[in-house]
């Protein structure tokens, strides 16, 4: 007698999914979903009312020309072909923004990158020094901050008398055109605090067996750091570079309080984010400021998918054979 044999039915590879879902009671998940809309009314109200609402009327300002007083009137491009080709003032700020993305970032990375595998070597009194280190952080973009730094630096002030001492007479850093970006740079170098602190946590996951191998081999700290510390700290290098980035084209505070308010000497500290801010709240030139904020927006968007994009060439995980 011949057995027939039926073909085994397809493998539902959601099966067990699907039955984890009957599990379920059905009554429990339907009232589920009423406590989580009402866990996040709150934060959906805050996030339509005071995020999305405003950059959905400040898009449409930014074509238009408005002052608070009269209503808006239509201008379409008319606010960005202003910018790049009647406002010398929005050109600098342009530039003075750019030297202190590409000049502070770089340096404020390497100091704190320095400092933090100094702290990893150190055996005692690593607390304190974090503490001490990361402090200036704290104070971020402090108001407090930056008049104690216009003081130091300011004619007469201890850094000239410093410099004094040693042969070199320097005039009021503030107060020249030559100097005076070179002082807000050096600020934003010295609150290190916070990228040091992420650097030191990526140091101390990287095995001590790896340098001690190279080691045996002959490798020398040049070549221990170039070939082991730091293509296993770049996901660190990546994660710093990126938020030191957008805060640096977001420096406000420092400019508006060590250039007086109005771009310091002949402009040398006129940020972008302060002459938007003098072009909106001085002048109420609200459709013009809206661009710049919209202009402002899609640099930071693309200087960002730009570094994600040249990741892959330069960022190496330990999972990276998974990934792929």
């Amino acid at each position: 007698m011949t057995t027939v044999r039926t073909p085994d039915p397809p493998v539902a590879w959601d099966t067990p999914v699907r039955a984890r879902r009957r599990d379920r009671p059905p009554g429990r998940r339907r009232k589920s979903r009423p406590e989580a809309f009402a866990f996040l009314t709150p934060w959906l109200l805050g996030a339509v009312a005071l995020t999305v609402g405003p950059m959905v009327v400040s898009l449409y300002l930014s074509f238009t020309d408005y002052d608070l007083f009269t209503s808006p009137k239509w201008v379409g491009f008319g606010n960005f072909a202003h910018m790049v080709t009647d406002d010398d003032r929005y050109l600098q700020s342009v530039k003075v923004t750019l030297i202190y993305v590409l000049v502070s970032v770089p340096l404020k990375l390497t100091v704190s990158l320095l400092v933090a595998m100094l702290l990893n070597t150190r055996r005692g009194g690593g607390g304190f020094y974090r503490a001490a280190f990361y402090a200036p952080s704290l104070l971020g973009a402090s108001v407090a901050a930056a008049l104690v730094w216009r003081a130091l630096f300011m004619g007469g002030g201890p850094v000239n008398e410093v410099l004094a001492s040693v042969g070199w007479h320097t005039p009021s850093w503030v107060d020249d055109p030559r100097f005076s970006l070179a002082s807000i740079v050096l600020l934003g170098v010295w609150q290190f605090g916070a990228p040091m602190v992420i650097f030191l946590a990526g140091l101390k996951q990287i095995p001590a067996e790896l340098h001690e191998a190279a080691a045996i081999d002959g490798a020398g700290a040049v070549r221990r750091f170039r070939h082991i510390t730091l293509p296993m700290l770049s996901p660190v290098i990546f994660f710093n570079l990126v938020m030191e980035a957008i805060h640096a084209f977001q420096a406000f505070t420092p400019a508006f309080v060590i250039g007086g308010g109005r771009g310091g000497p002949a402009d040398a500290d006129l940020f972008y984010t302060l002459y938007l801010f003098e072009v909106g709240f001085q002048d109420f030139r609200m459709g013009y400021a809206s661009a710049m904020a919209w202009v402002l927006l899609a640099v930071i968007a693309i200087v960002t998918a730009i570094v994600f994009k040249t990741a892959k060439l330069w960022v190496f995980y330990d999972d990276a054979g998974e990934r792929r």
